[in-house]
């Protein structure tokens, strides 16, 4: 995978059904996401549309054409305080995990969002056994900063919540000086090696 091109970019509605698919799997298969039962088509596009119409960065990446991962971020919280501070979501195809591809995306995503003048970005990771997941936030600079204990439930036991945040641009060492939902624009395709 040494010399294999990578392609992040934004997304659109027509990507749709291939981040559904992966999504899916997640759903299915483990405890990123707590839904039980991935959501319909419909459903999904909806939710990628008002991500989208709000101004936020999602992005995914191909390889050879073929969609093997996604990132985005929305508000952490709906209250307008919270403006400044962003949650990220990473996805990697089943067959492609362990290949730096999520340390590619969310990269790419923190870089978008400190251009955009996000100040923080919180990573909700479902369960403390989710290693991989913690690896990733880790080595892309975020640090732990609690742990909800089993309050969720999914295939038979319970699920902790772990919380991990990262500073974007200057954080909170000054006031922000711009409002960043107005300010987004598409980004221009990128491409990296693994």
């Amino acid at each position: 995978m040494k010399d294999i091109k990578v392609s992040i970019c934004p997304a659109n509605i027509a990507d749709v059904p291939a981040i559904l698919e992966i999504y899916s799997y997640h759903v299915i298969n483990g405890a990123a996401s707590w839904e039980l039962i991935p959501p319909p088509i419909e459903e999904f596009q909806v939710q990628f549309k008002a991500i989208i119409k709000k101004g936020f960065p999602y992005f995914i990446a191909k390889i050879e054409g073929v969609v093997v991962g996604y990132c985005y971020v929305s508000s952490y919280r709906p209250r307008l305080g919270y403006l400044y501070t962003v949650e990220n979501s990473v996805y990697v195809h089943q067959e492609y995990q362990r290949r730096n591809l999520g340390y590619l995306l969310l990269n790419h995503l923190v870089k978008e969002c400190e251009y955009l003048g996000y100040r923080q970005m919180i990573a909700v990771i479902g369960d403390s056994g989710n290693i991989a997941s913690i690896r990733l936030h880790e080595k892309s600079g975020f640090r732990h900063i609690g742990t909800l204990t089993n309050i969720g439930f999914k295939n038979g036991r319970w699920l902790d919540s772990v919380l991990m945040q990262l500073p974007l641009g200057l954080g909170d060492q000054s006031l922000p000086q711009n409002d960043p939902l107005p300010a987004y624009k598409k980004s221009s395709i990128g491409t990296s090696s693994l």
